[in-house]
């Protein structure tokens, strides 16, 4: 697997039970915090909204550290 978009914005997703909104929330919101422009962010909604729950998470990982 390689490297995430952002490598140095660290999101936890354990414990939220497999819940797409929560995920969604987290790396979102960090994301945000992380200073990432808006439409950075925009796009990260578009890409992990458009499937099921495992693509979500692929996406996830995709733009950010996961643990």
């Amino acid at each position: 697997m390689s490297e995430p978009k952002y490598p140095d914005i660290k999101v936890k997703l354990v414990g939220n039970n497999g819940n797409a909104f929560a995920v969604l929330a987290n790396v979102a919101g960090a994301l945000k915090k992380a200073k990432v422009p808006t439409e950075e962010v925009a796009k990260f909604y578009q890409e992990a909204t458009g499937g099921n729950y495992d693509h979500l998470l692929a996406t996830c990982m995709k733009w950010v550290d996961v643990s």
